[in-house]
């Protein structure tokens, strides 16, 4: 095996490792992908200030996310189907994002289940909510969630309808993959991937089979899944969620100043701002583009997070300048846990800790706390990026 140095590194030997459904499933956004691109290429257009002459012989990148010491400002977003990626996914993840002391964020369409996770860790984690039509459901995946100890919700508000994604459509998605004799040819290529399905128990939606009312296959989940997504999502739900929930509220997918200010005025602790990583409204902005305007509009209201597009400690960096408070990683960690497993997930956040170190250190800054704008050559960069046509 090559020496990983780099996300992108780990991202080649994903690549090779897990089926394409699954590879393209987190690798491709909706539609043209001109938004999935844009997320990292508007980073790229960000300079930074380089510093001299300062003592950088102390440093630290702790910080809180959500009251939570947080090694560096980084958390595990909420990413579906993990145990495709790799065997018993959502736990590896968890377990390396505990032992390195950042948050993970369990999906709602997550293959192992909530108290799977909770019985294989020690920390609390926080729980990502789709809102359904069957709010019975809904309010007993909240009770779930609370009964395993999880210490925050992430309601997600940018799906009540799935964003049109090409490749998801073109290789069939499902989990597990359909014994095609397509399938069945790339999976005899990947045969670590396959023996690590074959040993566990857990290859399906665990949050969701024998909890939802009909749901007690796969058949039946399928039709299930393509009927439940609330179209009728408000920020009136915020305050029975809350309630029902008793504890912090994160409301995600924010992309505009107004929505914004409605996640405040519905009673939110904090907001991520986030395009879904480039897989719902395609031709929206970047979520580095819009970040600076909704920090401006919300001012210290609320915690801001931030997400998509996240591919170093760098670009940690650059948004904690422009903002945020908290960054949330998808993408990176998901490359590898499919190339490494848990070992992977930790190699992932190994790099991006010491990219975001480095960086400080060369830009003259000792505490991540300290970060803002004036460690930017030119502050403002990627909320006037030129659009990619």
């Amino acid at each position: 095996m090559s020496v990983i140095v780099c996300i992108d590194d780990l991202k080649d030997l994903y690549r090779r490792r897990v089926p394409k459904m699954f590879f393209d499933y987190t690798e491709s956004g909706s539609w043209t992908e001109q938004t999935f691109r844009e997320n990292t290429d508007d980073f790229a257009r960000i300079r930074f200030r380089q510093r001299v002459g300062v003592d950088i012989s102390k440093r630290s990148t702790a910080g809180k996310m959500v009251g939570q010491d947080v090694s560096m400002p980084v958390a595990l977003a909420p990413v579906g189907l993990l145990g495709m990626q790799h065997a018993d996914g959502e736990i590896l993840a968890a377990r390396a994002a505990e032992k390195f002391g950042v948050p993970y964020t369990l999906s709602t369409m997550s293959i192992c289940s909530i108290e799977d996770v909770a019985e294989n860790t020690s920390e609390p984690f926080w729980f990502q909510l789709y809102v359904m039509k069957d709010r019975d459901f809904v309010g007993r995946l909240i009770d779930r969630a609370r009964s395993a100890g999880c210490s925050a919700l992430l309601l997600t508000m940018d799906l009540s309808i799935i964003g049109h994604r090409h490749h998801d459509i073109r290789n069939g998605m499902t989990a597990p993959p359909r014994p095609t004799l397509r399938n069945m040819i790339d999976i005899a290529t990947k045969p670590t991937w396959a023996a690590g399905l074959i040993r566990t128990r857990r290859r399906t939606f665990g949050n969701i089979i024998g909890h939802a009312k009909g749901v007690e296959n796969m058949t039946s989940l399928m039709q299930w899944s393509a009927e439940q997504l609330d179209r009728s999502l408000s920020w009136s739900d915020i305050d029975w969620i809350k309630e029902r929930w008793g504890g912090p509220l994160i409301v995600k997918g924010i992309l505009d100043p107004d929505d914004a200010k409605m996640a405040v005025r519905s009673g939110a602790d904090g907001i991520v701002v986030s395009n879904h990583g480039g897989r719902q409204l395609d031709g929206a902005p970047s979520s580095i583009r819009a970040l600076p305007e909704i920090v401006q509009a919300v001012g210290d209201q609320v915690e801001v997070l931030f997400d998509s597009g996240i591919r170093s400690g760098q670009d940690v960096l650059k948004a904690c300048a422009l903002g945020a408070s908290g960054t949330f990683i998808g993408r990176s960690f998901v490359y590898g846990l499919g190339a490494m497993g848990g070992q992977g997930v930790t190699r992932a956040l190994e790099i991006i800790h010491t990219e975001l170190d480095t960086t400080m250190a060369l830009c003259g800054i000792t505490s991540i706390d300290r970060v803002g704008p004036d460690c930017l050559a030119e502050p403002h960069a990627a909320a006037h990026a030129p659009t990619i046509t």
